[in-house]
């Protein structure tokens, strides 16, 4: 018979530590399902091509994290075994999980399926809503700042933008006078810093991405993270970014990607593209680091924001154009054009400007096309052509094309084919140069009609062609007729002036047109000619010298020259000139690198309105006039109250010093034994005074009596 089991009543399971035990075996149980995810807008397939379908997707998602054993769920339907069009993917990490959401929503795993990626937690939340709608708390509304405030100016002043050592500051334009600071701050940008085309926006570079600051005091609007960019490009009416970084990242397809499309106002990536090989003009190699030259911007804006349009050279070349915002191909499918060289967009109109090389028997050719039908406008066949550039007229009137053509294996000439688009059937103008003369550079007039032209001649001689483009006139009567100009009867490109213009390298335009600068910057002495085009006169002349920018301001009035630490060490800052040639200010500023002036939006008048404006000028002259001399008075006035401010402030100082002088009188009795101040008024008195008289002469003068 077995013994009775021992039993002890005091016995008390909960004094026994059982930890050590629980921790070996404990089981990890998570409470949140951080590193999964759940992927909609799967393609629906049965059993036999499930295994496929997961392969490829897997394939998808391997560059952007380890998926876990069996990480892998697509649920199916029991009675038909087809998938139910969405899957659950479990990564190693939540990092990954976030990182897969992130790249690969809204990825195009085919022309009919889109992936949709969410959080698994968050579908959870999503499910969990309770089924009666619940009105969430209003938020207290924050009124934004005005972006375009900066317009309001009393004054109607312009701002520029200023770099100098690791200090970026925003200031107004005070013409010859201290200009007035804005904002500043250190290490604003690792870089440089840009302008948007309309100046609502200041793009700072920073090794994590781009920022967008405005407002009046400057705030962060919106950051875009690409790591390293180094290149921008804001679309024309600002309501998108191109970024490109010399760094590339991983797509979700695994795709080597350099170029990001962003959405200014969300701040959302549209679309990124790799950088092709036919993207960039050359590489050299220096110690072991490569360099390599970007033909920027890549992707070209059309003029309202609605496409843009990106070109592929060689055999298979084409132009490729993307509707905004969705950046999808334009009708699906690229303008196929074999060894395109180059291309332009119309500033005005949908419009495709482009050439191609000659090929065999066929020649060369420059190709207007419209953009809707696909319809070629015009076209014009070019013979011996080693290279063409395209140059458009502001308003999209005019279209030059300087071409380069081979006269025998040694010598080349140049002429320019000028489009006018605005005409019917779209004439073309030939303007021949004299042989001999290398063209280096077209520069159009803004909203005007004439350009001018940069050439060389040997090694010495340089030359500035301006020429006008004169309109078909339209003749009612004989009696006008008779006074109208073969140019002006059949319209042609008439040469206006010709100046040798030694040590010029750059034409500048007023952004108002009519006057310009001839300029000599960046490797030449910073030599500077200010021209009337419309009287055909030389204004005046000037040096800035190693100057290396000139930029006129938006309205016209100022032209600023500087010369930039990053391509001089010595003697940098800046010189504010009227646009007649005449020195407002010269500023040496050590360590400066890049000074912008804030661009304008178009102005909103009307062509009646601004033309009534020029018609009163001169009551709005007086005006302004008033308005300067009384800022000049201002400007006086706070000069003569800031030194009467400074002698009060050292008449109130002698005075305390004098009275605690006289306080201290009894102590320097006490330490002297008498008063020192008496003894020396006693002093002064017990001099003896002498009296020294000194007789000079000053003039001799003898006379003869008779």
């Amino acid at each position: 018979m077995a013994p009775a089991a021992y039993v002890d009543d005091d016995f008390d399971e909960s004094e026994i530590d059982f930890s050590d035990i629980e921790a070996q075996y404990a089981v990890d149980v998570p409470t949140t399902f951080d590193t999964a995810v759940v992927v909609d807008g799967v393609p629906i397939v049965g059993e036999a091509k499930m295994e496929k379908l997961i392969t490829v997707i897997r394939k998808t998602f391997k560059n952007i994290g380890d998926i876990k054993e069996n990480g892998i769920h697509m649920p199916r339907d029991p009675k038909t075994g087809m998938t139910k069009g969405f899957m659950f993917i479990d990564f190693a990490t939540p990092e990954q999980a976030a990182l897969a959401v992130k790249q690969a929503d809204g990825h195009k795993f085919d022309t009919r399926h889109t992936f949709r990626v969410n959080h698994f937690d968050d579908i959870e939340r999503f499910v969990s809503l309770p089924d009666t709608f619940e009105e969430p708390p209003a938020e207290e509304y924050k009124e934004k700042e005005h972006l375009k405030s900066w317009l309001l100016d009393p004054r109607a002043r312009d701002q520029w933008v200023m770099m100098r050592g690791e200090e970026v500051g925003i200031y107004w334009n005070n013409k010859g006078e201290q200009p007035d600071l804005v904002h500043t701050r250190n290490n604003w940008s690792d870089m440089y810093v840009s302008w948007s085309p309309k100046g609502t926006y200041l793009a700072t570079f920073h090794k994590q991405g781009i920022v967008l600051w405005g407002g009046p005091s400057w705030s962060k609007l919106v950051r875009f993270a690409h790591p390293n960019v180094k290149l921008i490009d804001f679309s024309p009416n600002e309501k998108y970014l191109v970024t490109w970084s010399h760094e590339p990242f991983t797509t979700a397809d695994g795709e080597q990607h350099h170029i990001i499309i962003w959405d200014i106002v969300t701040g959302q990536q549209l679309r990124s593209f790799p950088t092709d090989a036919s993207s960039t003009l050359g590489a050299s190699t220096s110690q072991g680091t490569s360099t390599v030259k970007i033909d920027w911007p890549i992707f070209k804006w059309s003029h309202d924001d609605q496409y843009v349009a990106r070109m592929t050279p060689g055999p298979q070349g084409a132009i490729s154009v993307y509707v905004t915002p969705g950046m999808g191909l334009f009708e699906k499918k690229s303008f196929k054009i074999e060894n395109v060289q180059s291309f332009a967009w119309s500033p005005k109109d949908h419009i495709l400007s482009y050439w191609v090389p000659e090929k065999g028997n066929i020649p060369a050719r420059v190709t207007l096309q419209k953009l809707a039908t696909r319809e070629i406008l015009r076209q014009k066949n070019l013979f011996n052509v080693i290279d063409c550039k395209l140059f458009w007229q502001s308003e999209g009137d005019y279209l030059s094309v300087l071409v380069e053509r081979a006269k025998s294996k040694k010598q080349t000439v140049t002429n320019i084919e000028l489009f006018r688009y605005r005409e019917k059937d779209i004439p073309v103008d030939v303007v021949e140069l004299k042989q001999g003369e290398d063209v280096t550079n077209l520069f159009w007039e803004p909203n005007g009609s004439r350009f001018a032209l940069l050439s060389q001649e040997g090694q010495n001689k340089t030359f500035v062609h301006f020429y006008h483009v004169v309109k078909p006139g339209a003749v009612k009567t004989a009696k006008k007729a008779a006074k109208l100009t073969n140019a002006e009867a059949m319209g042609e490109v008439k040469l206006l002036k010709t100046v040798e213009a030694k040590g010029i390298n750059q034409v500048i335009w007023s952004p108002k047109g009519r006057f310009c600068v001839l300029g000599g910057v960046r490797g030449f002495q910073g030599d500077l000619q200010f021209w009337d085009i419309e009287d055909l006169q030389l204004m005046n002349t000037g040096e800035h010298y190693m100057c290396t920018d000139v930029e006129w301001d938006p309205t016209g009035r100022y032209v600023m020259s500087s010369v930039s630490h990053w391509r001089v060490q010595n003697d940098t800052g800046f010189t504010l000139w009227t646009f007649t040639g005449q020195i407002l200010t010269r500023q040496n500023v050590p360590l400066f690198k890049q000074l912008l002036w804030r661009p304008r939006p178009p102005t909103l008048l009307t062509p009646e309105e601004q033309a009534k404006i020029r018609k009163n000028l001169k009551e709005y002259s007086r005006e302004f006039d008033e308005a300067d001399a009384a800022q000049t008075s201002k400007v006086s006035r706070e000069v003569l109250e800031k030194r009467s401010a400074l002698l009060r402030a050292w008449k109130e100082y002698v005075a305390r010093c004098e009275d605690e002088y006289r306080k201290q009188r009894n102590a320097r009795i006490e330490i002297y034994g008498f008063d020192p101040d008496e003894e020396d008024e006693r002093a002064k008195g017990e001099k003896e005074s002498l009296e020294e008289w000194v007789e000079e002469v000053i003039e001799e003068t003898e006379e003869v009596v008779e």
